[in-house]
């Protein structure tokens, strides 16, 4: 169980650090920022790191497990800033895609 439990977490490092690295991408683009400006090299810096805990999150559980739960934090996560942050509407197929993707993520726990 301990191994579910560190692959979890460590797939859950990975989607903060991509949600960071996603944070500094859409500040550059919405902020007409230069491909070669702090936010555009931090998102990138961050996506790199991230690939280190990916790594780490597939020595722990399955590639389908650790990609049901990175594809559901992401999205969640990125949802909320959009509509936090960035002003972003969610309509009902947003809400509708998020409540698939929570229920992906505990289908694949239970089953795989």
């Amino acid at each position: 169980m301990s191994q579910i439990l560190f692959g979890y977490a460590f797939t859950l490092f990975t989607a903060v650090i991509v949600v960071a690295g996603d944070f500094a991408l859409k500040t550059a683009a919405d902020t007409g920022r230069s491909i070669s400006s702090f936010f555009v090299i931090a998102g990138v810096v961050f996506y790199a790191v991230s690939a280190l805990f990916w790594f780490y999150a597939m020595h722990h559980v399955t590639l389908a497990q650790a990609g049901v739960a990175y594809s559901m934090l992401t999205l969640l996560a990125l949802a909320l800033i959009g509509a936090i942050w960035f002003g972003e509407p969610l309509y009902a197929r947003e809400y509708a895609g998020l409540g698939c993707a929570l229920l992906s993520m505990l289908l694949m726990s239970r089953l795989a």
